[in-house]
């Protein structure tokens, strides 16, 4: 893989970092996502150190981080070697990401994974003297955010099939006339999805409304002009400024009866109706068999990045029940998968 010219993101972390607190969360209790170390630690082996890096606290990203220190854990035990691991959360602030990832060069790890895009690309800049391994995970449009072309950079991509997922809303709906579009300007990870679905809803004839926000309370008042403006549903991408409030807006859009479509199953166990796409689990422990082929054979041999399959339909049954919708209509679709809320 060729070397990456990164001034661009180095300038956005740069600037991030003159004007955000330095407000890092660092969490490190063994064994879990605050692993600092783990309980397969052999005696006379080989030890590797590896730093994880959210991009914020939520559902999704909390999933992925458990997967993967859980996996690490299998991989000491079966390889008879020591991983130490630390996970620290930026709490969705570069200057924070850029403290940590500093941080974890400093302390020469021998790998960093960042979940989600902007983590990953502040990582990628921390360790572009160093070129330390980094492994990302859950970046749904790597070349978009820049993040292929790098030598010391690979890790897994959670791209969504958009059109799928529309395709499951007017299954259940033939008559919707005009579609949400619910997401944050500040997501990388929602651009091309919502190119995607304009382009989807524009060839169908269907109108639709955008609403993005930034913050939580933004969100809440989002979700509530959508209501307002009464479209018939709504479709979010991996968005995680829009994951993080989820549990607030979830209610309204039931009571409003306008199913919410997104773009990761841990969207729908906070209580939006449905999605299809990757589970979070096979992608995180994926992402730490990657980043212990990197460290134990080097990059040279590895991909850019490497796409997760998915195609599973979550559907949350007590909101479909709240709703009244028969979600049987997605059998034809793919394979279907329930669960119910739950406050992560």
């Amino acid at each position: 893989m060729k070397k990456l010219n990164l001034k661009s993101i180095a300038a956005l972390t740069a600037a991030a970092a003159m004007t955000l607190s330095l407000t890092a969360c660092t969490q490190s209790t063994g064994g879990d996502t605050g692993g600092a170390g783990n309980t397969q630690q052999q005696s006379g082996g080989t030890t590797y150190n590896v730093a994880v890096v959210k991009q914020m606290d939520h559902a999704s990203l909390d999933e992925i981080a458990n997967a993967i220190t859980a996996r690490l854990d299998e991989i000491a035990a079966e390889q008879g070697v020591t991983i130490n691991y630390q996970v620290s959360s930026g709490q969705n602030d570069q200057s924070v990401l850029r403290q940590l990832g500093d941080q974890a060069v400093a302390d020469g790890v021998d790998v960093i994974i960042p979940i989600a895009t902007t983590a990953a690309q502040v990582m990628a800049v921390c360790a572009e003297e160093t070129q330390t391994p980094v492994v990302f995970a859950a970046i749904s449009y790597p070349e978009t955010a820049d993040l292929t072309g790098i030598d010391y950079v690979t890790g897994t991509s959670d791209a969504l099939d958009t059109n799928l997922i529309l395709d499951m809303m007017l299954s259940q709906n033939p008559d919707v006339d005009k579609v949400g579009l619910l997401y944050s300007l500040s997501e990388p990870n929602s651009q091309v999805p919502i190119a995607e679905a304009k382009e989807y809803l524009d060839s169908k004839g269907i109108a639709y409304e955008e609403a993005t926000a930034n913050t939580n309370d933004e969100v809440i008042t989002a979700a509530s002009t959508l209501i307002a403006d009464g479209v018939d549903a709504v479709f979010t991408p991996t968005d995680n400024v829009i994951m993080s409030a989820e549990l607030a807006i979830y209610e309204d859009f039931i009571e409003a009866g306008i199913p919410h479509y997104t773009g990761a199953d841990s969207f729908v166990r906070n209580g939006a109706f449905a999605t299809c796409g990757v589970n979070y689990t096979d992608l995180g422990a994926q992402t730490a068999d990657l980043a212990y082929k990197a460290v134990t054979e080097g990059m040279d041999a590895m991909e850019e990045c490497y796409q997760v399959s998915g195609g599973i339909i979550t559907v949350n049954s007590e909101t479909a029940e709240a709703m009244g919708i028969d979600y049987s209509v997605f059998d034809s679709l793919g394979q279907v998968t329930t669960v119910t809320t739950t406050q992560d």
